[in-house]
């Protein structure tokens, strides 16, 4: 298939190094690439040069005539006082001209209504999800021949990146994808675009493969360097053994010592500055961190004074020492507020929550609101001025302590607002673990970070002795990190499941195909009609004065399963009776459901009946 796009030899100079050098790269329809590498490799930068909002220091970007390209940067603008239908207008003026303005804005339309937002709505005041979803629509309204995504999963909820994966993959043109979401790219990669020290390497297949590949070039490279390095040191000890005597004869020696050292200046090292991070050693605490009794929280519904919108109804549940759990719902349910009401720093509605003794929080806030963007990293770390901070019970200098988390001496300095995305959450993480913890409550910490720093994060998670509550979006990070699952279902209702997401999605999916083969029996429960139209029969009757009884005994049962399912250690003590329990439940609901519904229409027609005996007396 001939290529869309092909980069030759390209290269990008960033005045004391090469970000990029010798870069071949071609792109062709159905492809899509999965680009990686570390936070600074040049990912972004690659990504521009492919949508021509670059250019290159060197080399060449060619695509095919009548392609169009379509780009979402990682942190898209957004102009004051706009429709987001004008907005994702924007994107249509240049790729489809000819079109009519009507015909451009009812597909505008058209995508924000699939993305679940209002055409008509203000660019301003938006969240992160929504920002998020309006360059989506404003990417994929234009239909492009090549799409290229950067970091598209940061601020989406779950529903919607399990929407965006099937669209994906139904698009028949090309996808170059840049993201943290180790599960997003296995469910759509079929290449691998690899980027390590100015040097791209390709390979077809999926994600899955990526690190058996990268640590085999790695191990090949480290022994090539070493006969190098072995190489240039003996000819080294050679030159400085008579050379004047054989100067003449063996300058040709000479010229290939001189090539073998500045081919070695060139290689570099094979490997970068890696993070070295830990979360210290938990405080001492009490083995009970939280505990919530009817615990409630409301806001205010839009565009209403009065109303108010239940975000959290009757939560019931008790948090112990080293639980490790990890919350999930749909954008705006309700999950930070839930945190922030956890934590005390909200008022909940209704109950109350009762902390643990010696309980200390480390917060990881999404938004980021720790972070005054005018300070330094520096200042960050020593409010109260200095140069020394306490790591784990030792004095660390903060440059040293800094370095771990990759600032370099100049970035320490300088204002936290001009730091990247990922420099802002590693600068959060240095912050929450130089402080004494013993519960840590990450707010969708891995948005912004690159893989390699999403895994160390797994590590620390992993040998940390406290207790951890993660939000987040990142479905492979939540499979690695925690042994439970508290879900947002509707109403407010806080549901919790033992294992990681995963096994939350297979008992939702279970959970959604039972009604189906519940149905047909609740369809089969008919109406057992009278012999005589004036009255009930006697089985009707005997049915209206067993079943209440028969309903509250199923709803006891219902509630004790419910209560018992809930209890975090059940599932890790005994598997197997808690599928069995979970399975009866599902069981004990559909019965309580039919039962309900049997006593309904026979109350109702018990009614009619004594409706039409009045009318004829």
């Amino acid at each position: 298939m001939p290529p869309l796009l092909t980069i030759s030899d390209i290269g990008v100079n960033l005045g004391d190094r090469w970000l990029l050098r010798h870069v071949d790269l071609s792109i062709s329809a159905g492809d899509r690439l999965t680009l990686v590498g570390r936070n600074g490799a040049g990912k972004s930068t690659l990504m521009k040069l492919i949508a021509g909002q670059a250019e290159p220091d060197e080399g060449s970007v060619w695509i095919a005539p009548g392609a169009h390209v379509a780009y979402l940067p990682q942190n898209p603008r957004f102009k004051a006082s706009m429709t987001l239908a004008s907005y994702v207008l924007e994107g249509l003026s240049g790729a489809d001209a000819e079109a009519d303005y009507s015909q451009m804005m009812h597909k505008a339309e058209a995508m924000l209504s699939r993305m679940g937002m209002d055409p008509a709505r203000m660019t301003d005041g938006l969240s992160g999800g929504e920002r998020r979803r309006a360059s989506l629509a404003k990417a994929l309204v234009t239909e492009p021949e090549i799409l290229l995504l950067d970091e598209p999963t940061n601020h989406l909820d779950l529903p919607t990146i399990e929407w965006l994966e099937g669209l994906l993959k139904e698009r028949m043109g090309a996808l170059v994808l840049i993201s943290h979401d180790r599960a997003f790219m296995r469910s759509l990669g079929t290449g691998i675009v690899w980027i390590d020290q100015g040097k791209v390497r390709t390979r077809p297949g999926a994600f899955d493969q990526f690190e058996e590949w990268s640590d085999g070039i790695l191990t090949e490279e480290a022994v090539r360097l070493r006969k190098l390095d072995k190489r240039i040191a003996e000819e080294t000890r050679w030159s400085h053994q008579g050379i004047s005597a054989r100067r003449k004869r063996n300058q040709g020696r000479l010229r290939e010592l001189s090539e073998m050292r500045q081919l070695r200046a060139r290689e570099g090292g094979i490997t970068s500055r890696q993070m070295s991070i830990s979360a210290g050693s938990a405080e001492g605490g009490g083995q009970v961190v939280l505990e919530t009794r009817n615990l409630s929280v409301t806001v205010p519904a839009p565009g209403t004074d009065s109303e108010e919108r239940e975000l959290v109804s009757h939560f019931n549940a008790i948090i112990k020492r080293t639980d490790r759990l990890g919350i999930v719902g749909p954008n705006g349910i309700g999950k930070s507020s839930l945190v922030r009401v956890l934590l005390g720093r909200q008022e909940p509605s209704a109950g109350y929550v009762k902390t643990g003794f010696g309980m200390l929080p480390g917060y990881f806030d999404q938004n980021r609101a720790l972070l005054n963007p005018e300070a330094s990293p520096w200042t960050v770390l020593c409010p109260d001025g200095g140069e020394m901070v306490e790591i784990d019970g030792k004095a660390r200098h903060v440059t040293s302590y800094l370095r771990d988390f990759l600032f370099d001496e100049y970035k320490m300095t300088q204002r936290v607002g001009s730091l990247s995305g990922g420099e802002q959450n590693r600068l959060m993480l240095a912050h929450i673990f130089a402080q004494p913890h013993n519960f840590l409550v990450l707010d969708e910490p891995t948005n912004d970070l690159d893989i390699e720093t999403i895994d160390l994060l797994q590590e620390v998670i992993a040998t940390y002795d406290g207790t951890v509550m993660i939000v987040s979006h990142d479905r492979d990070f939540l499979d690695r990190t925690v042994t439970a699952v508290l879900a947002f279902e509707e109403e407010g209702k806080i549901i919790p499941h033992a294992g990681g997401y995963s096994d939350y999605l297979a008992r939702r999916q279970a959970k959604t195909q039972t009604p189906k083969n519940k149905a047909k029996p609740k369809q089969k429960t008919e109406r057992i009609k009278p012999k005589r139209d004036d009255r009930l029969s006697y089985k009707q009757h005997y049915l209206l004065e067993t079943l209440p009884v028969e309903i509250e005994k199923l709803s006891q049962h219902i509630t004790a399963a419910q209560e018992k399912l809930a209890d975090m250690d059940f599932f890790a003590s005994d598997p197997e009776a808690y599928q069995k329990l979970a399975a009866q439940l599902e069981k004990d609901k559909s019965a309580h459901e039919a039962a309900e519904q049997q006593w309904l229409e026979l109350e109702i027609l018990r009614e009619e009946l004594e409706d039409k005996a009045e009318d004829r007396a």
